[in-house]
């Protein structure tokens, strides 16, 4: 008897060191690119492999941990560059798409690592040939997220920032929600973008894409 009780009180230890290195995390999520999400059928049409070929993501973890590293209140972000319009229909994968990670600079070495690895993973596939990494003080704010009031700043390198849409930022009064988001959310609202801007190096291009209806605002949840 007393070996099957010592051998179950094993058995819970083991159990309990499994359940705390999940993966487990929840937080906030911004996106922007050079293509109107928000947008009537011929505007869309028009854009497809002319433009949307870059992006800025951006996801705030405001508790979890990464295969056991903390990650609670740090941040990263994505910078993609496409051959192909992001979101198409006629191309899912995001041809030839290579991308700069920009990391919290407030992580350790191994969060940094781990911060890089999530990202990844939500990036679907546009984040996989990462030409750059970089560190950087990254500050990320929301307002409440029906407000779809959010700002990135990644150092000197990357910004994002968006506010709702209004009855006036419509053109042709027929706009829909034409492409989704970027990576998998639980919840999310397609905004205006009042500012999106890459300076950085490793994409061959910098932008600045101001005053476009290209922008989600979101909350992430991801376990494994």
């Amino acid at each position: 008897m007393k070996t099957l009780v010592f051998a179950l009180s094993i058995a819970a230890v083991v159990s309990a060191a499994d359940l705390g290195s999940q993966t487990r995390l929840r937080g906030e999520y911004v996106e922007a690119r050079t293509a109107d999400i928000y947008t009537g059928p011929c505007f869309a049409n028009s854009e497809v492999e002319l433009t949307g070929n870059l992006a800025v993501l951006g996801w705030k973890i405001e508790k979890g941990s990464w295969e056991g590293v903390p990650l609670d209140g740090l941040s990263v972000v994505g910078v993609v560059h496409s051959e192909s319009t992001l979101g198409d229909f006629m191309h899912p994968d995001a041809v030839g798409a290579r991308a700069v990670l920009i990391v919290d600079e407030k992580a350790s070495a191994e969060q940094r690592l781990a911060l890089a690895q999530f990202a990844r993973k939500m990036g679907a596939g546009l984040l996989n040939d990462v030409v750059r990494t970089e560190a950087r003080g990254i500050a990320f704010s929301t307002g409440d997220m029906h407000s779809r009031e959010a700002k990135l700043v990644a150092g000197e390198l990357a910004k994002v920032e968006t506010r709702a849409l209004a009855e006036t930022d419509k053109i042709c009064h027929n706009e829909e929600v034409w492409y989704k988001p970027l990576t998998q959310l639980d919840h999310a609202m397609a905004a205006y973008t009042v500012e999106q801007s890459y300076q950085g190096k490793g994409l061959d291009t910098t932008w600045s894409y101001p005053g476009k209806r290209s922008a989600y605002v979101g909350t992430f949840q991801y376990q494994q």
